[in-house]
């Protein structure tokens, strides 16, 4: 049976009267890639602050690489790294100077040579002489990711680690987070990006007003809503208006400023001229269609009721 790097049991908090999570489960093999996928205010914060150490939960259970997050706190502390969207570096010291700094408070036995170690393995072997304060937003993010991996802890938590960045800094840290796996290292990921937790992810868990509604890997929870959808591009908005309440809940996909519904299928040419006859009996609401494989956006919008976010990318990224 492989070791569990996070477990959750019935999580709950509130701040005033505003709850939080409510009864959130967890359940995060050793070496795995996990996301916690969810749109704002789903409680993803929340329960990494919980799970770091820096909140306690109301009520239930926690255990992190093994140990429990309230009794063993500074134990706990020692194994992880958190890494969130805002870089947590000094911006007066170069790059190669935050890493030395960190690894003397962590107590690494030779500072310089981890140092460099991290600058070379994060691509800013380069940049490692120049002040941080002079990084662009991709670059801060990464030197941040390497101060984390400084101690070598066992499970890393990235708190929406590529919110904000340019495209080109978004591949990067893709291709960082997905190196880190190959060295048995937990990522505990939370994202609001459905693109990032198809592709970094080997597990993915949907929370939405402060619990799981939904758990599996990509393909599962694609399963979950559809196999195949059909999307139609309509006449006109007030056949998408007309056409998205009367469809309802068997919309999957919405796009109202491409006037776009999109439906379950399973592909097949039968069946999608039936969906056809029965949702434009007189040939004059739909202007084109086409088939697509489900999408994690899908699964968002049927369990969640709401969109996914889009990324905004930083424009000083350079």
């Amino acid at each position: 049976m492989n070791e569990l790097a996070v477990e959750a049991i019935g999580l709950e908090k509130s701040y005033g009267a505003v709850r939080v999570l409510s009864g959130l489960d967890l359940q995060v093999p050793r070496g795995s890639v996990f996301a916690l996928l969810g749109p704002n205010g789903a409680g993803k914060t929340t329960t990494v602050r919980i799970l770091a150490t820096l909140t306690r939960a109301d009520a239930g259970q926690a255990r992190v690489a093994g140990l429990d997050v309230v009794r063993e706190r500074g134990r706990v502390r020692r194994r992880i790294s958190l890494t969130g969207q805002y870089a947590a570096v000094d911006e007066l010291q170069t790059g190669e100077e935050n890493l030395r700094m960190m690894a003397r408070l962590s107590g690494v036995a030779k500072p310089r040579a981890r140092a460099r170690e991290l600058l070379e393995r994060f691509d800013l072997t380069e940049a490692g002489r120049r002040r941080a304060g002079t990084y662009s937003g991709g670059m801060r993010r990464r030197l941040d990711l390497a101060a984390g991996l400084v101690a070598e802890p066992s499970v890393i938590f990235l708190d929406e680690p590529t919110t904000g960045l340019d495209p080109r800094s978004r591949q990067q840290m893709w291709e960082v987070i997905t190196d880190l796996t190959g060295s048995g290292v937990t990522v505990f990921l939370t994202t609001q990006y459905l693109e990032e937790a198809d592709r970094l992810a080997g597990r993915i868990a949907l929370v939405d007003g402060g619990r799981v509604v939904a758990e599996g890997t990509a393909s599962e929870l694609k399963r979950r809503i559809a196999d195949q959808r059909l999307d139609l591009v309509l006449a006109d908005a007030a056949t998408y208006d007309e056409l998205d309440r009367l469809l309802g809940g068997r919309v999957v996909h919405r796009d109202p400023a491409g006037l776009t519904v999109g439906v379950e299928t399973d592909g097949s040419a039968a069946h999608v001229r039936t969906l056809l006859d029965e949702i434009d009996p007189r040939r004059d609401a739909v202007r084109t269609f086409s088939v697509h494989s489900a999408t994690l956006d899908d699964v968002f919008l049927a369990l969640t009721g709401h969109q996914a976010a889009r990324p905004v990318p930083e424009t000083t990224d350079v």
